[in-house]
């Protein structure tokens, strides 16, 4: 067989390669691999409305392809094994004709011959065969390349690239290192900003959110601006205390997308200091701001507050409520974490926020929950009433819970020591010593012999049912030639007694 030609094979593989963003090596593979599925599906075209399929899944294993990028070309191979009678032409070769050719060949011996068919003869259905299991492998392989290279990735803020719009989500290039090939990411509506202006070319920094291992059409990406961890990137990057290790980020609650358009999004940041002598609030700050600035401009605008971290759970929450000025906070419910907060009347409003959304982020960033109270209108004794109330429905929900769990235990404890007392007194087969290790083997015979004592005993069971109907009808044919012969007697009777009423009639 001569070789196929393909011209611009060298072209070909180098275009795709450029344009997946796959090395080369890695697009032959994918060819040659095509190819190969391209001729299987030539051999079995072969067979259609003459016989049915003789292929199974395994047939053409010891089949290959092989590209000429020289001479521009692929030819198909078949790994055949010397034999004394050949079984199968596709996977044996006659040792008498191999020694006609090489004369030191041996039955067992592995020989490759080149069986590739005429161009002419592949056939439409096997070139669009070989055509779509070229575009499935490069997708299969772009996908890998992706988790493997995005995967374990250090730094998971990227800097991305508008492309296109899909929907109501953006598609953005993103590369995970200088000098490496850009992918596609997916940044869905709901981890965008408000603020944000996209349009094509325009870069912005993104949290990689997830790496789909899930075959899927479209990006495997998922990046988010509204993410909690591209401030904290953020604040790394512009804070040196916090990259030394002096400042830390305690915690963070973000509202980037508030449920009101009238509300714009908004960060608390609470930090601490390692060292007394740094003040981790200026540190973050910077001087006038220009540290913060950097940050709010990346994220188009949004308000942070940096707050200090204490120890104290009242402190914690007065910082938390910043801007506002607190008058004193009561933590009502310890067990709970349960809090009131007592402000003057001018600070109610800046305490709670636009549509609550300072008291909000206060309560996601103490992990607290924060009651607003106007410190001239307390009432301290009928709060504690209502607190003493709380509390207690609360215990007795948690004894309840606790009580329920307790009782779920008992019950599966009593379960096991049950199902241990019946495995004594019955003991199962898997129990046994010369068991354990053990797996149920399939017998045929056995199981012939089964099916065969089933249906003598079926059949047994059927002839049985025959004799019954048998003597049955027997009986009733019995039974109806009494009864004929006493009709018949009967009739003979009835006859000679009016034969002898009409001879006395005679007389």
């Amino acid at each position: 067989m001569a070789l196929v030609l393909l011209p611009g094979l060298s072209n070909l593989i180098d275009d795709i390669s450029d344009e997946k963003k796959l090395p080369p090596q890695v697009v032959e593979a994918a060819l040659r691999e095509a190819l190969l599925k391209g001729y299987e599906r030539y051999r079995r075209t072969l067979y259609l409305g003459i016989s049915e399929d003789p292929f199974d899944e395994e047939y053409f294993t010891n089949f290959d392809v092989g590209l000429d990028l020289e001479e521009e070309g692929y030819r198909v191979l078949a790994s055949k094994i010397i034999v004394d009678e050949v079984e199968s032409e596709d996977h044996q070769i006659a040792l008498a004709e191999v020694m006609q050719v090489a004369e030191d060949a041996q039955v067992g011996d592995t020989v490759v011959l080149d069986v590739t068919p005429e161009k002419e003869d592949f056939g439409r259905m096997a070139a669009a065969t070989t055509k779509q299991v070229l575009a499935q492998k490069l997708r299969d392989q772009q996908r890998r390349m992706i988790q493997e290279e995005f995967a374990d990735l250090e730094d998971p803020v990227l800097t991305a690239r508008v492309i296109r719009f899909e929907r109501q989500s953006v598609i953005m290039a993103v590369s995970s290192g200088i000098g490496r090939p850009e992918v596609e990411a997916e940044l869905p509506r709901r981890d965008q900003l408000p603020n944000d202006n996209y349009r094509a070319n325009a870069t912005f920094k993104v949290f990689l959110k997830e790496v789909s291992e899930v075959p899927r059409r479209g990006p495997q990406l998922f990046v988010s601006r509204s993410n909690a961890g591209l401030v904290v990137y953020l604040f790394e990057n512009e804070v040196p205390e916090i990259q030394e290790g002096s400042v830390r980020i305690v915690a963070v609650a973000r509202e980037a997308n508030p449920p009101s358009r009238s509300v714009g999004p908004r960060t608390k940041v609470a930090v601490d200091s390692i060292e007394r002598e740094v003040d981790p609030v200026g540190a973050c700050i910077g001087a006038r701001g220009s540290r913060i600035q950097q940050v709010v401009n990346e994220l188009r605008g949004e308000k942070i507050d940096v707050i200090r971290w204490s120890h104290d759970p009242g402190q914690y929450i007065a910082n938390s409520l910043s801007p506002a000025r607190v008058e004193m906070v009561r933590l009502v419910d310890p067990a709970g974490q349960h809090a009131h907060v007592l402000v003057p009347p001018d600070q109610l409003s800046l305490a709670i926020g636009r549509e609550g959304q300072n008291v909000r982020l206060a309560a996601r960033l103490t992990g607290w929950k924060i009651d607003i109270k106007n410190s001239t209108e307390y009432d301290q004794t009928a709060e504690d009433a209502v607190v003493a109330e709380l509390i207690t429905q609360r215990e007795e929900e948690e004894a309840m819970q606790q009580e329920a769990e307790e009782r779920l235990a008992a019950e599966q404890a009593a379960r096991a020591e049950e199902d241990a007392r019946l495995r004594e007194l019955y003991p199962l087969p898997e129990d046994d010593e010369d068991y354990a290790g053990e797996e149920d083997a399939y017998d045929p015979a056995q199981d012939q012999l089964d099916e065969n004592g089933a249906v003598a005993e079926q059949e047994a069971v059927v002839e049985e049912e025959a004799v019954v109907v048998e003597e049955a009808f027997a009986e009733q044919e019995a039974v109806a030639s009494e009864d004929g012969e006493t009709s018949s007697d009967q009739q003979s009777d009835d006859s000679s007694d009016d034969n002898s009423d009409s001879s006395e009639d005679v007389r």
